[in-house]
């Protein structure tokens, strides 16, 4: 009789931690090609290559690449890659967003300036299929507040879970 207190409380758990997951369209969302930029760190007025997937049912049409940082730039469909220089005027250690567009389908990765005292590696990045999902450890962009409402959330409902599995072994009687 155990067995469904138990499960119950692992089901509510693993609800809590799947909504405080982003939904599928936020950040990159899904795109059914790769892309990226190179070099992800780029001085001010410098050149970055912007790639896109051809192969293995990648982006088919025309892509276009849009930021603030750089004109926009269309890929055509019989190329793989194009090229975008960086505005003068960027700010140095500020990053920027870069959106992919190609059949309808729109992902997004960064870019940053470098400079303004902070140094960067250069280092690619690349986006095969799927959600872009951070920068591989990056701390950037965490938000206090979210990550609290998510604890928070997490421990509430383990905490209900708690109570509810104790109350209801206490009226078991045993």
């Amino acid at each position: 009789m155990r067995a469904l207190p138990v499960a119950s409380a692992a089901l509510l758990g693993a609800g809590v931690l799947a909504s405080c997951a982003p939904a599928a369209g936020a950040g990159g969302g899904v795109t059914p090609f790769g892309f990226s930029v190179h070099p992800a760190t780029v001085a001010p007025g410098g050149e970055v290559t912007l790639r896109v997937e051809r192969d293995r049912g990648g982006c088919r049409g025309r892509a276009t690449v849009e930021s603030r940082v750089f004109d926009t730039v269309t890929i055509p469909r019989t190329e793989s890659s194009a090229k975008a220089v960086v505005y003068r005027d960027a700010r140095p250690g500020t990053s920027y967003e870069v959106t992919f567009t190609c059949d309808g389908a729109r992902g997004t990765t960064r870019i940053t300036i470098a400079g303004g005292g902070h140094t960067y590696p250069p280092s690619p990045t690349h986006h095969p299929k799927g959600v872009h999902a951070g920068e591989g450890g990056s701390i950037a962009g965490l938000d206090p507040a979210r990550i609290g409402l998510g604890a928070l959330l997490v421990a509430g409902s383990l905490g209900a879970a708690h109570r509810l599995t104790r109350r209801r072994s206490a009226g078991d009687g045993s």
